[in-house]
């Protein structure tokens, strides 16, 4: 297997001991266990004809739920500071509201080996896996789902104490709105614009109301957001195309960021028609706009934009562009573009590049994996957040997507991210060659 490596530049502040490396994964993609806990809308939507490419669901994943030991000894082998997982809302909230004991308790179990370990653990409260009853009653249209995620969060910290070092409140939502509830392309697959914005609304008034609950209950903890960015840059320098860009970049990413910095939603909120707008409350600004202690930044490849006579904009492929397994451009000059970006038009809290990696064509020989590709993906993603550190932005660490391969949402199991390679039959876990280099990168330090 070649013995490639991950390296930085020898002054980089990425080599310090205070930057965290970490790797990253989610409750729905990796646990199983659905006896164990409530249905989700991700069940649901597994059931429905031609919604997974590969027709799969998430009942056994990668047997998380029961390998979770194997897994945090093969986290610890790694070398990394930190690992972000998320909580299964539908395993420690019952549909009563009450605390689910035996589901606390597989979390409590794995964290507390994490800690053994001085492992920091990065909590995400919400990962996309909405408890059916909720979606049955609105799911994130209903404006009452924000206070149960309240709820549910002030159960989860209440029950964690001192384990965790992290909070993320929600991971992505614009996954969640747009491709939830605006595209329908995932759970719960409800389609329409006048769908959206409401849906997130709502996922952000969620946000600011368990951000009450964590500066109450947990003021310790380091709380805050993730949120993703697909940078949007003008196929033409038209500027048509530049102004189809600009709105693009408002409607699907300044959308999630701009309320929660800047307390008010981008300015094209008023061009939309009256029917596609959220209805908000006269507080809900204030709520979702409170300080957080760190920004979450997912970011995978950017997107091309042209002018569009219907719909202002239209998404446009670059031409002969080397591109990851899921179609998307291999673009790391985006990351830190996007990067010094943010930090020029917001007043930013500590970032921490919490998802970032490739699905590639993995093949496993002989017992090894060597997947250079993803390798060259991590190397050259590494080097442009080295750039914005650079630049002045204040990046404190960086985590791989993902610890292992698992259920790729709708993609199903045809996709692969991990730095471990995930036999679905066996449940054998192997770590690849990028598995190696990001363990040498975190260790040389």
């Amino acid at each position: 297997m070649t013995k490639m490596k991950l390296t930085l530049p020898h002054e980089s502040r990425m080599k310090s001991k205070d930057f965290t490396y970490g790797v990253a994964t989610a409750a729905f993609q990796i646990e199983g266990g659905i006896e164990q806990r409530l249905p989700c809308i991700w069940d649901t939507f597994c059931e429905k004809p031609d919604t997974i490419a590969d027709n799969s669901n998430g009942a056994i994943a990668c047997d998380h739920f029961h390998l979770w030991q194997q897994d945090i000894e093969m986290i610890k082998a790694l070398n990394v500071d930190a690992y972000r997982l998320s909580v299964s809302w539908g395993r420690v909230i019952n549909q009563d509201g009450t605390v689910n004991q035996s589901g606390i308790q597989f979390y409590l179990q794995l964290l507390d080996l994490l800690n053994q370990y001085n492992i920091k653990v990065f909590i995400t409260l919400y990962h996309w896996d909405l408890p059916q009853y909720l979606e049955d009653n609105g799911g994130w249209l209903n404006r009452e789902t924000a206070y149960q995620f309240q709820h549910y969060t002030e159960q989860v910290v209440n029950a964690f104490g001192d384990r965790v070092y992290s909070y993320a409140t929600l991971n992505e939502p614009f996954c969640s709105a747009y491709l939830g509830y605006e595209l329908g392309i995932h759970a719960p697959g409800i389609k329409g614009k006048k769908y959206g914005r409401k849906a997130a609304h709502h996922l952000l008034l969620a946000h600011g109301l368990a951000m009450q609950v964590l500066n109450k209950h947990s003021p310790k903890t380091l709380n805050g957001i993730v949120l993703n960015f697909t940078p949007a840059y003008p196929a033409t320098d038209s500027e048509s195309d530049i102004a189809a860009a600009k709105f693009a970049d408002d409607y699907l990413n300044q959308w999630y960021i701009k309320p929660i910095i800047d307390g008010q939603y981008p300015e094209i909120l008023a061009q939309l028609p009256a029917a596609h707008q959220p209805e908000i409350f006269a507080d809900d600004l204030a709520i979702i706009s409170q300080a957080i202690d760190f920004l979450g930044i997912n970011y995978y490849s950017r997107a091309l934009y042209q002018a569009d006579d219907v719909d202002i904009y239209r998404e446009v492929k670059p031409a002969d562009a080397p591109l990851t397994d899921m179609g998307w451009e291999i673009y790391p000059q985006g990351l830190t573009d996007l990067l010094i970006s943010l930090n020029q038009h917001y007043k930013l809290p500590p970032v921490y590049i919490t998802e970032n990696g490739a699905a590639m064509k993995d093949t496993i020989i002989d017992g090894n994996v060597n997947d250079v590709e993803r390798i060259a993906y991590y190397q050259s993603h590494l080097l442009a957040v080295d750039q914005a550190i650079n630049a002045g932005v204040d990046i404190k660490g960086y985590f791989a997507w993902s610890l292992m391969d698992n259920f790729e949402w709708a993609e199903g199991y045809l996709k692969r991210f991990g730095i471990v390679y995930v036999d679905y039959l066996t449940q054998q876990r192997t770590v690849k060659a990028s598995g190696h280099a990001f363990s040498q990168l975190s260790k040389d330090r």
